[in-house]
């Protein structure tokens, strides 16, 4: 199978490469990763940012200043602060137009145009503000297709004091949207749980995708049942997808964060692609 997979360009330590690497799932190899050691911003040759208003109804404006790599972590911070909308127009039916401005700002940065995946291992380790009124996500978009024709990954989601792993494709119509979710709430962890660092994890071949947290199993996606759901269209999970890591406020998921106390964070210790061999060439 002919895979395109964007080239690594990482700056690892001796100690710190030969770990990333004992680390390898066995009959795999790592191809990609991002240990975000360099303080400042991401970096650009991996990561690019979204902008303003982008999705779901989220009230935060999204902007490259949220996000910054310090001490070994990528931190996105969502904060409370005013920013005019540019695009706003009084009478527009257009949430992303008609309004005038948002009181929260954050980051969404995504691989999009630099690199892309078709299976593999993906592990994350990252910790999570598990308030109300945030939504932090790790997720993956097909590369072709749109949404939801491309499929949707949610590797990791929080909103309503639960933790997501789903799978989202289209249906034999345009905007039919099946979903194959799976919903943890917090309180089945401990009480600190949201103060650590946890490792979220994907397993994805041709045949399903395995997603995880912490070694415990959270969800299983079948590409049969994927398939029998679509028709005569492509399913999407056989195709490269991209990389998104976010931290919205409010929407139509994320609660309500009027009382919430300002700056929310997400942090990002690690990115890792492991593929098998036959895979990455």
């Amino acid at each position: 199978m002919q895979l395109r997979v964007a080239a690594c360009v990482c700056v690892f330590s001796i100690l710190s490469a030969a770990a990333v690497l004992a680390d390898a799932p066995e009959g795999y190899r790592l191809v990609w990763a991002e240990e975000f050691d360099e303080d400042g911003p991401p970096n650009k040759e991996s990561w690019r940012h979204e902008q303003g208003f982008v999705r779901n109804r989220e009230l935060q404006w999204y902007q490259p200043d949220n996000a910054t790599c310090k001490d070994g972590l990528l931190v996105i911070e969502a904060r409370r602060e005013e920013v005019s909308n540019p695009r706003f127009e009084a009478d527009s039916r257009d949430w992303k137009r008609s309004r005038r401005a948002s009181e929260f700002t954050s980051s969404s940065i995504q691989t999009r145009g630099h690199h892309e995946w078709q299976y593999g291992v993906f592990e994350i380790r990252a910790r999570i503000d598990a308030r109300e009124g945030l939504w932090p996500a790790i997720w993956m978009l097909g590369r072709r297709g749109g949404w939801p024709g491309g499929g949707e990954i949610d590797i990791m989601e929080y909103y309503d004091h639960s933790i997501l792993a789903n799978a989202c494709w289209q249906g034999r119509r345009r905007w039919e949207q099946k979903w194959d979710t799976k919903i943890v709430p917090l309180k089945e962890f401990d009480d600190d749980w949201s103060k650590d660092l946890h490792v979220w994890r994907m397993d994805w071949d041709d045949e399903r995708i395995v997603l995880s947290v912490d070694d415990r199993k959270l969800n299983t996606i079948d590409l049969a049942e994927v398939d029998q759901t679509m028709g005569t269209r492509n399913n999407p999970f056989r195709q490269p997808h991209y990389m998104l890591l976010n931290l919205a406020v409010g929407g139509t998921n994320g609660g309500d964060p009027s009382e919430l106390e300002m700056p929310g964070r997400f942090e990002v210790d690690y990115v890792r692609v492991y593929q098998r061999t036959e895979d990455s060439e």
